[in-house]
């Protein structure tokens, strides 16, 4: 366990620095690409406030789709299971088993879902647009 500050403040701190401080002062080039670092720190710091929850949800989602799976003990192994459960998604779809029915609400519900999530990390504001 690490004191502070968390990697939250530290990612705030660096988005303060440039957003109040450098950004006003640069111009062209520069201050654009001092923008995209922004906003980038600001889409770190929201992944990671969102991260566990949006995996859960995830698991949880496929779960409905794809039948119940025995979720990994840790953090990294459940991401590399989500990888393969949404590989095995694709195919499916790809197989044309989402072309209709019952298992295409289900992939519909969870992909809309799974997008949604996605949007709260990248792009909140389009959301809430």
């Amino acid at each position: 366990m690490h004191d502070r500050p968390s990697v939250d403040e530290l990612l705030r701190a660096v988005e303060l620095l440039l957003d109040e401080q450098l950004v006003p002062s640069l111009d062209g080039a520069r201050k654009y690409n001092a923008r995209v670092a922004t906003n980038v720190i600001k889409m770190v710091r929201r992944e990671l406030q969102h991260e566990e929850r949006q995996i859960d949800a995830e698991w949880r989602g496929l779960d409905i789709v794809l039948g119940v799976a025995v979720r990994p003990a840790t953090l990294l192994a459940t991401k590399e299971a989500l990888h393969g459960r949404n590989a095995e998604l694709s195919e499916r779809i790809r197989e044309g088993d989402a072309d209709a029915g019952a298992f295409r609400e289900l992939v519909v519900a969870h992909v809309r879902d799974t997008v949604h999530a996605k949007l709260e990390v990248s792009d909140p504001g389009w959301i809430e647009g």
